[in-house]
């Protein structure tokens, strides 16, 4: 019994080091970002990713959700779908930067002095972990997922509520 108390407390160290892993990773992007450290938050996200998922969801809103008063005779339809998520894509790779990020909630404390804040964040499976922010105002949250890649965890994956897509959308 006694050779099996050292075996058990590695695997209790190693689990409890696996479980707060991704909150440590959580408490280092909200230090980057009240810091504007934009080297450390290329280094925690993933902006590729976090591009893509964010251009999947503007061109559903856009495409997938056509405005009711539009004719429903459209003759070029796979034209019009191309030319928005080329538009679309090309404004949000210039847009969705570490930068951009730092330079906007640099002007969002400004402004108000109310944070954002993390309202729940827990593991999906092994490999994922989703964080609900809850934004200035905002009735829904926005949702983050991070990812296990490697030996570090790593925002991939982002949904702004569907408010601001539909805001960001018809350019207002």
């Amino acid at each position: 019994m006694r050779a099996r108390w050292p075996v058990f407390a590695v695997f209790a160290a190693l689990g409890a080091g696996y479980v707060a892993y991704p909150y440590a990773t959580l408490y280092r992007l909200d230090t980057a970002i009240s810091r504007s450290d934009a080297a450390t938050l290329s280094l925690l996200v993933d902006w590729y990713a976090v591009r893509e998922g964010l251009k999947e969801d503007l061109c559903d809103v856009v495409i997938d959700e056509p405005d009711k008063g539009a004719n429903a005779s459209n003759e070029l339809p796979p034209f019009g779908a191309g030319f928005v998520r080329g538009i679309t894509g090309s404004r949000l790779d210039q847009s969705v930067t570490p930068e951009m990020f730092v330079s906007m909630t640099q002007a969002s404390h400004e402004v108000t002095q109310e944070k954002a804040h993390v309202v729940w964040a827990f593991f999906q499976d092994p490999t994922s972990f989703v964080i609900d922010v809850r934004a200035n105002g905002s009735p829904e949250p926005i949702r983050m997922m991070m990812e296990l890649h490697g030996a570090r965890w790593q925002v991939r994956r982002v949904w702004l509520p569907t408010e601001w897509l539909e805001r960001a959308s018809s350019g207002t």
